[in-house]
């Protein structure tokens, strides 16, 4: 059962993308050692190419100071923006960096975070690697998430309901513990871009992690013990206590380390508000204490 689910991934991160996505994935790849690039996010779906791209690149083994080490074990990802020329156009990322082997272990439920599994439960495309050994790691890694995140949703949905059901309640819970700036049924829109996709990937992860369930139609009624229910919320509510203040961290961190945090914060704020803010040397290189300066003078000539 497991590699039904495994064979699903693959051709699930084999899915088309516009090829100056491609373009721009292998250039992050080289641009930041990566060994493999994923790509997901609202653009996997829209294709509007003048939007933020999102993408996580993984790497080896984290390089540079103790600090930055101590860092990338504990504080993970690297945050930076690039701007990238693609046939005559500027496409805009944001990618995320970690190991590899730390997404695995993420990606497997065997860290408090609930981040990586939470976010690679969700569509996306693997654009890139180093070789098939590698593209077999993550595509293994996409299974591990899924799975993780469909124990979750056997112990945070309901005993019996519709695939979408135990979706939904997770996804609720996941973006409360992430301190994560969503609208209310942010859950629900995520699940209504793909939900035949929702609709057959949680009896693949159920099988392939051998959680016991009836099907009668659309309808799955959970077989799990009581015990093994109350192991597995005990476990949720230990990442939700945590989740929150590891995200502030993460936060405080990619406020300091944010490579490119100027460029991007510039392109956000002419792009919502119209106004052009020059990006001086100064600006790109300290933007947390520019930030008050050019909230003001944004706040200035927004109010006119």
């Amino acid at each position: 059962m497991a590699d039904d689910l495994i064979a699903f991934v693959a051709r699930d991160l084999a899915r088309d993308v516009p090829p100056q996505v491609c373009e721009v994935a292998r250039t992050l790849a080289a641009r930041l050692d990566g060994v493999a690039v994923l790509f997901y996010g609202s653009v996997l779906r829209t294709q509007a190419l003048g939007d933020i791209l999102d993408f996580y690149v993984l790497t080896g083994s984290p390089r540079g100071s103790v600090l930055r080490q101590l860092g990338m074990r504990y504080l993970w990802p690297d945050v930076s923006y690039h701007e990238i020329v693609v046939d005559g156009a500027t496409i805009r990322a944001k990618v995320a960096t970690m190991p590899l082997d730390t997404f695995e272990r993420a990606a497997g439920g065997g860290l408090i975070d609930t981040t990586v599994w939470g976010r690679f439960a969700q569509p996306s495309a693997l654009l890139w690697a180093t070789d098939t050994a590698i593209r077999g790691r993550v595509e293994r890694s996409v299974a591990a998430a899924i799975r993780t995140a469909a124990r979750f949703a056997a112990a945070l949905g309901p005993r019996r309901g519709a695939a979408l059901d135990f979706w939904t309640a997770l996804f609720r819970q996941t973006y409360r513990a992430e301190l994560r700036v969503e609208a209310p049924g942010r859950e629900t829109q995520i699940i209504a871009h793909a939900p035949d996709r929702y609709r057959a990937l949680l009896p693949l992860a159920w099988a392939a992690d051998g959680i016991a369930f009836d099907r009668e139609g659309d309808v799955l009624a959970l077989s799990i013990a009581n015990a093994q229910r109350r192991r597995w919320l005990a476990a949720w509510r230990a990442r939700a206590r945590w989740g929150r203040p590891l995200n502030v961290a993460r936060l405080a961190k990619a406020a300091f380390t944010f490579d490119g945090a100027a460029r991007y914060g510039v392109w956000k704020i002419e792009r919502h508000t119209g106004v052009r803010v020059a990006l001086t040397p100064w600006r790109e290189k300290h933007p947390v204490l520019a930030g008050p300066g050019v909230l003001w003078t944004v706040f200035r000539r927004t109010s006119r």
